[in-house]
């Protein structure tokens, strides 16, 4: 009989966000799957926690996810977790459950904090509807694609960034996009030190021009503000065509589309399914 694997959050800073239900399960699985295990190690011995820790990072080989599978179709019970947060968001954990998906082999979510909803819930911005792009991408064709994506993105956008790398982020934004659109800029989250700040690109680049970056960061970017009448039908269609290919239905696609653009939805899904 096959095991379980527990997809399990941890705290993203502060040690006291984690839940009764997390430390039974890492205390009573028979491994723990983690993306650095001197990291979790830290915390299983905080909590006087000795279960079995095995690598599974984003260098971990298909054999070793496999192998980590094949011990818990085998019947033995696993938690995967990540340095901070809920596993898969951003992180490698996301290939051991598609795995174990695939095989058929029972999956759990033992929630806990995650840094793209704590960023959004306190930047004081919208969070209506938003769209999480993780880390930009490092090599020049596909940021660039991605940026262009940022530029025209009209929904609220949420983005990591390692302060090394942040004032790069904030000049190529600034760049693409309005000066004026607003940014959060959220650090430290939970932790003792934690900084939220609401400002301009333009002004959010001079900050960091003249006070260096600390911590791991989580940029909410607003959504572009555009006239309604500013749209085509053409542009309404692009719309909801990627709404659909996010998995939302035909009908929904072309309805969020509407209320967006302006445009008729009846219009939307013609034009959808007649490629007018």
């Amino acid at each position: 009989m096959s095991g379980i694997l527990y997809v399990t959050g941890t705290p993203i800073g502060n040690l006291e966000d984690m839940t009764l239900r997390q430390l039974r399960v890492l205390e009573e699985v028979d491994f723990i799957a983690a993306e650095d295990t001197r990291v979790t190690r830290k915390l299983l011995t905080h909590f006087e926690i000795k279960t079995e820790l095995v690598s599974c990072h984003e260098h971990s080989t298909d054999s070793v996810m496999h192998h980590i599978a094949d011990r818990i179709q085998a019947g033995e019970n696993c938690a995967v977790v990540t340095d901070a947060g809920m596993p898969c968001i951003s992180d490698p954990g996301e290939e051991l459950v598609k795995i174990c998906r695939e095989r058929g082999i029972p999956i759990q979510s033992v929630p806990g904090p995650s840094a793209v909803i704590t960023a959004l819930s306190v930047c004081g911005g919208s969070a209506k509807q938003f769209v999480f792009y993780g880390f930009l991408p490092v090599e020049k064709k596909q940021r660039s694609e991605m940026l262009k994506e940022l530029k025209s993105e009209f929904r609220t956008a949420v983005l990591y960034e390692a302060p090394h790398k942040l004032c790069k982020t904030l000049s190529d934004l600034a760049e693409i996009s309005d000066s004026g659109r607003k940014i959060s800029l959220c650090r430290e989250l939970t932790k003792i030190h934690e900084e939220v700040l609401r400002m301009t690109l333009a002004e959010a680049v001079q900050y960091y021009t003249d006070k260096a970056p600390r911590g791991e960061y989580v940029l909410v970017l607003d959504g572009v503000q555009r006239q309604a009448e500013a749209f085509t039908l053409e542009d309404a269609v692009a719309l909801a065509e990627r709404y659909l290919s996010e998995g939302m239905s035909s009908s929904a696609s072309a309805k969020l589309s509407a209320k967006e653009t302006g445009i008729p939805k009846n219009q939307i899904y013609q034009a959808m399914h007649t490629g007018n």
